[in-house]
């Protein structure tokens, strides 16, 4: 990559203005701007992964049991625990309301992937084992991923369908992201969007981390200097379960008359974007925290 390095601790107070004349940086795109959306992006799908799981349990859709699916398939660590109503063990029929809650505690349970978690998430469905469409609604309570804060009720809805990508019958969610973020430094961030998310390799097998995912979406995101930007997804972003961060993929930023653009590489495991604007570009950092 023929770019210039930045820190993220560097790039949290580094912006590059583009025909900006306001003295706040919201006309503005910055390298750290683009550095925080895509730790939203790493936080969405983990937790949209998470969620996913636990509905595909003997209580979902999958016929196996909840211990068999966390033993199996490890999506969950031993550090988090999980409850339900109706309680485990009761018979349920179908149409009834599950609700399960997610604790990953108060000191930081990190996922296989080595994204770090805590708080609770609860999740809310209705047991219909034989259909293929499900809506599944989850709400934060106290929840961090890495050291960002996030609030709010989110709901998406999972398919089992055929696509060109991946022409086998396989799980599609959709996510309507409506999320409030609470970074480290108490800045609030603010996310309105679709993302839509499906298993491109790996369903096949009971291992969480052999799953390799295939996003698209588009979203607009307000930061704490008044900024709003819509950042669009040109080349499906390409998640490996087994990575912490997003290792393929472009999203093109549009604030104002700005572009730039956040391309994620060529599929390697790093940590590494590189964020372009106006043929200048810089490689960012992104980091767990």
């Amino acid at each position: 990559m023929k770019t210039t390095k930045i820190i993220l601790g560097l790039a949290l107070a580094f912006s590059i203005f583009s025909c900006s004349k306001d003295d706040n940086g919201s006309s503005s795109i910055s390298a750290s701007d683009a550095a925080t959306s895509a730790k939203l992006d790493i936080m969405n799908d983990d937790v949209s992964k998470i969620v996913e799981d636990q509905l595909t349990t003997s209580d979902g859709i999958s016929g196996k049991t909840n211990e068999t699916v966390q033993t199996a398939d490890a999506f969950l660590p031993p550090c988090a625990t999980v409850t339900r109503v109706p309680a485990f063990g009761t018979v349920i029929t179908p149409g009834t309301t599950i609700t399960k809650t997610i604790d990953f505690g108060t000191t930081g349970c990190p996922l296989p992937n080595g994204n770090v978690l805590r708080g609770v998430i609860v999740m809310t469905f209705t047991y219909q084992p034989d259909a293929t469409s499900h809506t599944i609604t989850y709400t934060f309570q106290d929840f961090y991923h890495n050291a960002i804060k996030f609030n709010g009720t989110k709901t998406f809805t999972r398919v089992m369908a055929t696509s060109t990508v991946n022409p086998n019958v396989h799980p599609i969610v959709t996510m309507n992201m409506d999320m409030t973020a609470t970074l480290p430094n108490g800045d609030i961030v603010t996310r309105v969007g679709q993302r839509v998310r499906e298993i491109i390799e790996g369903y096949a097998t009971e291992i969480w981390l052999d799953n390799i995912y295939q996003i698209t979406g588009e979203w607009t995101t307000t930061f704490p200097n008044g900024g709003v930007q819509t950042s669009t997804i040109t080349t499906p972003l390409r998640i490996r379960m087994n990575c912490p961060n997003i290792v393929r993929g472009v999203i093109t930023i549009v604030r104002n008359d700005n572009t730039a653009t956040l391309d994620y590489g060529d599929g390697e495991c790093d940590n590494l974007a590189t964020f372009t604007i106006n043929g200048t570009s810089h490689i960012i950092t992104l980091g767990g925290n």
